[in-house]
């Protein structure tokens, strides 16, 4: 079960995580692009951080959205969603090819990546710039997708358009019975004690089902990689007894 963490998400002279910290603990870098965070100085020190350490980079493409930090949805075309993905992706991997590094995956950001997994073409556009851009850098990128209690029309359309799925869980959010994220606004949508986190991070990696926030049901994820965040000390600390704990099994 590998770790991966949304990093490089300062802007200008505004700091936001302790990406100095959690890069050591984790296996994927999710690294803002310049839409909803970051800007081409924090994307350039991201990656050399991601490369110092081992870490896989991933581009982390959202909305144009500074404002909301890309939490918020727009109504963007087939084509607008697919040119502004394209877009971040180049960014980076420009980056990346300076310092003798390559994107390796790719996972939409806040609202772009709530949409995706209810609207079939906002996923669709998204696949699609994705195969593209990899075809043109002859990379086979993966794509990070929420893992729910049924990812079988996710799986449909990423085989019909020839895209790599990896499904995402989350060690720190409330889930509902349908296996999707409770939605932020929510009590208790967010959880902030630690035993807790691990807890639910422990039972994601052994396949064990987790229990729902309202119904109190249980629901089994299939995961390949566990998010996690470090945007303050409770957070990284949870990161770091995360990895010992997945160490350990």
């Amino acid at each position: 079960m590998k770790l991966n963490c949304d990093l490089g998400e300062s802007f200008g002279s505004w700091s936001m995580g302790m990406d100095q910290e959690v890069m050591p603990h984790i296996d994927m870098a999710n690294i803002a692009c310049g839409f909803h965070a970051s800007d081409p100085l924090i994307m350039r020190d991201t990656v050399a951080l991601a490369k110092q350490h081992g870490v896989q980079i991933g581009a982390h493409p959202a909305y144009p959205d500074l404002v909301g930090f890309g939490r918020r949805s727009m109504a963007c075309s087939f084509d607008e969603i697919y040119s502004m993905v394209l877009y971040q992706l180049g960014a980076l991997q420009g980056i990346c090819q300076a310092v003798g590094e390559q994107v390796r995956y790719v996972k939409p950001h806040g609202a772009l990546y709530n949409d995706m997994m209810q609207q079939p073409e906002v996923l669709r556009a998204i696949l699609q710039a994705v195969v593209d851009f990899g075809a043109s850098q002859n990379l086979n990128l993966l794509v990070l997708v929420m893992a729910t209690a049924d990812n079988r029309e996710q799986q449909q359309l990423a085989d019909e358009l020839g895209a790599s799925l990896m499904f995402e869980a989350f060690a720190d959010r409330a889930y509902d019975a349908k296996g999707l994220l409770v939605n932020r606004r929510i009590p208790g949508s967010v959880y902030h004690q630690q035993d807790q986190v691990v807890a639910q991070a422990l039972a994601i990696a052994k396949g064990e089902p987790i229990k729902t926030l309202a119904e109190g049901v249980e629901v089994c994820l299939k995961a390949d990689t566990l998010c996690v965040h470090g945007d303050n000390e409770a957070s990284l600390q949870a990161v770091k007894a995360i990895r010992q704990a997945l160490n350990a099994l």
